[in-house]
């Protein structure tokens, strides 16, 4: 299947576009950085999904809306407006079997930076009205909101040993998800899932379930 996936330069997008591609799909990845991922059947396009020029395409059969930032500013543009541009574009189409929505555990709880948490609430709410319109066409429309994953982007926790065990102290399964853990949850969604849609899937080790009771 032909497969857009934004955001594919690093971290999570990459690892996603990479489990497709070895599933023998067809990936085509925008991403305001270059390419970092050489393979005969991957595509990329150097662009801003809110202010760049956006490809023609051939048909999209899934797609997966992955690029964003956080605290910087444009949290807003670029994960709400540029994920609703993307979707208008190439999602919502008769060819169109899945599409993704990587959001976060912060669209639940609010925690994190007022404007990323904003814009993945935003993001879950677009994806409800996605599975509304593209249901005609028989797919799905889904997000997965993950907690923390061992990416670059989290390094400075990673490494610091006392904002580690900060963080695995407010966890129930003290460990944070890796890029292929979100990879293969990508692909059962988009390519093995036939049933569920306008579903947001929380992946956060029960950083959200954690709780004391005092009596």
């Amino acid at each position: 299947m032909n497969v857009l996936i934004t955001g594919t330069s690093c971290g999570i997008g990459k690892g996603i576009a990479e489990k497709f591609l070895r599933h023998g799909h067809t990936v085509v990845g925008i991403d305001r950085l270059d390419a970092t991922i050489k393979h005969p059947e991957y595509t990329h396009y150097t662009t801003d999904i809110f202010r760049g020029e956006l490809p023609e395409l051939s048909p999209v059969d899934i797609l997966i809306n992955n690029a964003g930032v956080q605290n910087s500013g444009e949290d807003i543009d670029i994960n709400l407006k540029g994920t609703i541009r993307i979707t208008e574009k190439y999602g919502i189409q008769e060819n169109i079997k899945s599409i993704l929505f990587i959001a976060s555990a912060s669209a639940a709880s609010g925690a994190e930076f007022p404007e990323y948490a904003a814009s993945k609430g935003g993001m879950v709410s677009y994806m409800k009205s996605t599975a509304l319109r593209v249901a005609p066409f028989g797919a799905t429309a889904n997000s997965l909101s993950p907690g923390g994953v061992l990416t670059d982007l989290n390094s400075h926790i990673i490494d610091d040993p006392a904002l580690w065990q900060a963080v695995m102290n407010e966890t129930l399964l003290p460990k944070w998800a890796t890029v292929e853990e979100i990879a293969d949850w990508a692909y059962f969604v988009c390519v093995l899932n036939k049933s569920m849609t306008a579903q947001d899937i929380l992946i956060d080790n029960g950083e959200m379930a954690k709780s004391n009771f005092i009596w």
